[in-house]
């Protein structure tokens, strides 16, 4: 009788135990599937990697499907425009040597603005490949405060870009105006590219999102806007997230040209009526701000 009970009792404490490991190993799947699901594909290196390709004579893409990287040749050496962040920095790396440049020839790293997605690679290429780096004085102070959106390696304080300065690289000059909006220190670049040795007038807004709130911040985004858009000549927009260009489009056009054909990223009309959505979306948002208030 006495064994009969004990029996039961163990079968009940196995069962017991057995349910109560199913109940961990569902909780560890759960909890597992979750935190895959809570990564952000932004972030993984495989599902952005990107081959890296050549635009211009002299412009080139390294970056990933979400974040641009331009790497602009001159006859002096390179200069990247952002350098990616986390483990995307390697695709920016591996692009430049996969189009048969050192990483060690990067003479100039230019930021567009402190965001960990354009800022965040930037140690790296301080400290691996000797390169120089160069934003506004204003975003070199936010890179110095705690980042906003995701960690990243605090850059070395080198050079600060002012409005209306330049770069003289070789043959190579890049014109620098400050656009602050999504930060206070946005700084967009305007330079030549080549087709073929015919030039074109090339610029990269730094920081056309608005991804930020606070009335002044968008009043100060809608005054850089109207700035640009009373520029003359451009004829090329180089983003710095693929979206704002219609990058991958582009280049396919650009893969299937035939002699004769225009240059598919060369498109003045698009960079105008790409600024005037801009506006329009600030506006709106300028509206909302107010309502807020």
């Amino acid at each position: 009788m006495i064994a009969n009970e004990l029996y039961g009792l163990i079968r009940i404490f196995n069962a017991s135990k057995i349910k109560a490991g199913l109940r961990i190993c569902f909780l560890y799947l759960f909890l597992t599937n979750l935190s895959w699901a809570q990564q952000d594909p932004r972030d993984d290196i495989d599902l952005q990697r990107v081959e890296p390709f050549q635009v211009f004579d002299n412009l080139y893409y390294v970056g990933a499907r979400w974040v641009s990287s331009w790497l602009l040749e001159s006859d002096q050496g390179l200069i990247l425009f952002d350098s990616l962040y986390g483990d995307l920095t390697e695709l920016a790396v591996e692009g430049i040597r996969k189009l048969g440049f050192d990483p060690d020839d990067v003479r100039y790293v230019i930021v567009s603005h402190a965001h960990y997605d354009h800022i965040g690679g930037v140690r790296r290429f301080q400290e691996e490949f000797g390169s120089v780096v160069m934003m506004t004085e204003a975003d070199w102070s936010m890179a110095a405060e705690p980042a906003i959106y995701q960690d990243y390696p605090k850059p070395i304080r080198h050079l600060s870009a002012s409005d209306g300065s330049t770069l003289n690289l070789g043959r190579t000059r890049l014109r620098f105006f400050q656009t602050p909006g999504e930060t206070p220190g946005v700084l967009s670049t305007r330079f030549t590219v080549y087709d073929n040795g015919y030039p074109h007038e090339a610029f990269l807004f730094g920081g056309a999102d608005l991804n930020f709130s606070g009335l002044q911040q968008t009043e100060l985004y809608i005054n850089s806007v109207q700035r640009l858009m009373q520029l003359e000549g451009i004829e090329v927009n180089v983003p710095n997230h693929p979206e704002f260009g219609e990058i991958f489009e582009r280049y396919k056009i650009l893969q299937e040209r035939e002699d004769g054909d225009p240059h598919s990223f060369v498109d003045p009309e698009s960079w105008n009526a790409w600024l005037e959505l801009l506006m329009l979306n600030a506006q709106a948002k300028l509206e909302r701000e107010r309502l807020a208030n």
